[in-house]
């Protein structure tokens, strides 16, 4: 009998010790994410999977294909796919989405028709990306202004940013939006999915991103900055770490939206706290002449 068939008859081998801990450090090291020991079933759900795809049988050989060479490069976005992809919808926080709608509707009255930038950290599939997209939209229009903005949705997860780019949807995953904004934002399909609207669609890319390589993405003078459910998996320092380079990439005036709860007892010299008491958010202060 192959491996393969072995692989079929048996539950997924446990997870030893060691094991886990290499695992756990490989993960830190070249993603930034931080596992405990409630994590461990579920990194032993997703590796077990995917050893069974290969018909690997054992977590050491599965390390060295994903450690080596060309090849494990490629089986190592693989694996993140799994890891990453998380459970997202549309507006899924609305007071985030309401203070971005305010705060467009104020810059474009003080813009003089300067476009809008902005940036989705962590975007998963797009629900977010989407969801600020149609915010921004609806703001500008209130205010008799065209879609004059382009926003970047960023991940680290290909088939995240493969969904993404599809812009395709079904109903159910549509529930957070109101029947208005589906109308005018969204296409039915024959299949009973619906596609974002291409007037829409053309205003927003997707790129892969390590937001351990920050400093390499080459984005600078945002308007808005989305970072929403990311920075829980990070260790303190580097969640700090990775802020303090997002207030550089924001434009003087420009807003940073974080997850609530996801930081705490962080502030920076050039921010100010947003006024909303649901959201957390900062304004990045104005440029001091020389």
């Amino acid at each position: 009998m192959g491996r393969e068939s072995s692989w079929a008859l048996c539950r997924a081998p446990e997870l030893p010790d060691a094991d886990f801990e290499r695992w756990r450090q490989l993960l830190e090291t070249r993603a930034g994410m931080v596992l405990d020991d409630r994590q461990r079933s579920f990194l032993q759900i997703q590796l077990a999977a995917r050893m069974r795809e290969l018909a690997i049988a054992d977590y050491e050989s599965y390390y060295r294909t994903v450690c080596e060479g060309v090849s494990g490069r490629v089986e190592w976005v693989r694996l993140l796919d799994r890891l990453t992809i998380q459970a997202t919808r549309f507006f899924r926080h609305p007071p985030s989405f309401a203070l971005l709608e305010a705060y467009v509707s104020e810059f474009v009255q003080t813009a003089e028709g300067q476009p809008l930038a902005l940036w989705s950290l962590g975007c998963s599939s797009g629900e977010e990306a989407f969801s600020m997209a149609i915010s921004t939209a609806e703001a500008l229009s209130r205010q008799g202004q065209p879609m004059t903005f382009s926003l970047t949705g960023t991940d680290i997860s290909s088939e995240a940013l493969r969904q993404a780019r599809q812009g395709t949807f079904s109903r159910q995953r549509l529930d957070g939006v109101p029947a208005n904004l589906r109308e005018r934002y969204f296409r039915s399909r024959e299949d009973g999915s619906y596609q974002i609207c291409p007037r829409l669609a053309e205003r927003l890319c997707f790129a892969r991103l390590n937001v351990l390589e920050l400093s390499q993405a080459p984005l600078q003078g945002l308007n808005v900055i989305f970072c929403q459910n990311l920075l829980i998996y990070f260790r303190r320092w580097l969640r700090r770490d990775l802020l303090n380079q997002l207030v550089q990439r924001l434009a003087p005036g420009g807003l940073l939206v974080l997850g609530v709860g996801e930081v705490s007892n962080w502030s920076h010299p050039q921010l100010v706290p947003a006024e909303h008491p649901e959201v957390l958010a900062f304004v990045r202060q104005a440029d001091c002449p020389a």
